[in-house]
């Protein structure tokens, strides 16, 4: 029996309410004033499925000081563990732009030749479920392979806005990465030149060659076990392809990374997550921060990696 066609992904919607802080209070005293007819109990469940956010931020803690001016909002209907799009999780939405939580194997745009599905395709059918004329622009992107956080602009106006000052807009650029055997150095700067060959291949040197490009990569080991290390990586540049070049530089390639020296595969899946992403938001001037979840197949080396994050 055939089933109805389907967009791929599920909605469900309704308007958020949002308040205004008066006065600086914590969250819980505030939530109890403005909703006056709910307990505890209900608020509390609310914080716990991340409907309420403070300035667009989805927060948990009930106990979670307020300054004069921050907005609150509650957001049932549009809860992003209620949008279900295959490879992605939406974990911040508005007018303006969105930020998502991608899954490894998915492109962040097409290719030249691929027709394979991809994060912009997908996002830019979820968007015309809301209205048809809605659009979604590249704002950067992430390998095919690596998995983890990224944005997207709701328009062409705000994509400029984010790309024409982009190293300032950004604040912190943070990945997760596992690589194979432990760097000598518990934490380091790598820099060099980088440069993409004929065959889409990056290549390191340390002095500039026409058409390369400098990067700087920052790295310090979380954990070691089993000849790998857990490491966070910071990116000052965001080069094609920079941590896994500058891992494989140091003799540390990133684990499931053939094409930079990896000669294990033990998660079935490339090491590298991107786990922060911190920027100035170009419509409020507000701090947006966004720290996504270590990925369960990085658990199967390190189970007990962030637990206090």
């Amino acid at each position: 029996m055939k089933n109805k066609k389907s967009t791929g992904f599920q909605t469900k919607s309704s308007k958020p309410l949002i308040f205004k802080v008066a006065a600086d209070t914590d969250l819980m005293k505030f939530l109890m004033e403005m909703l006056p007819h709910k307990s505890r109990t209900h608020i509390k469940s609310l914080l716990t499925h991340k409907q309420i956010y403070v300035d667009g931020k989805p927060v948990s803690q009930y106990n979670t000081p307020l300054a004069k001016g921050q907005e609150v909002s509650i957001d049932k209907g549009n809860n992003r563990a209620e949008i279900n799009i295959p490879g992605i999780k939406i974990i911040y939405e508005d007018k303006d732009l969105i930020v998502i939580n991608k899954a490894e194997g998915l492109l962040s745009i097409a290719t030249e030749y691929g027709t394979d599905e991809t994060a912009y395709s997908l996002l830019s059918k979820y968007l015309k479920t809301q209205h048809y004329s809605n659009r979604i622009f590249i704002v950067h992107r992430l390998d095919r392979d690596t998995s983890g956080v990224m944005m997207y602009a709701k328009s062409q106006h705000i994509q400029e806005l984010l790309q024409k000052d982009w190293n300032n807009n950004v604040t912190e650029r943070t990945y997760l990465a596992i690589v194979q055997g432990v760097p000598e150095k518990d934490k380091d700067t790598i820099s060099s030149y980088l440069k993409e060959s004929k065959t889409y291949k990056v290549h390191s040197g340390k002095s500039p060659v026409p058409g390369s490009e400098k990067a700087i990569t920052k790295y310090e080991i979380l954990m070691s076990k089993d000849n790998y290390s857990l490491v966070k990586v910071n990116i000052e540049t965001g080069k094609k392809n920079q941590i896994r070049v500058h891992m494989q530089d140091i003799g540390h390639p990133i684990i499931g990374d053939k094409k930079y020296g990896s000669t294990v595969n033990p998660i079935k899946r490339l090491g590298l997550h991107a786990w922060v992403l911190a920027f100035t938001h170009p419509v409020t001037n507000k701090e947006m921060r966004f720290q996504t979840e270590l990925p369960g197949k990085f658990r199967k080396i390190f189970p007990n990696a962030l637990n206090e994050q």
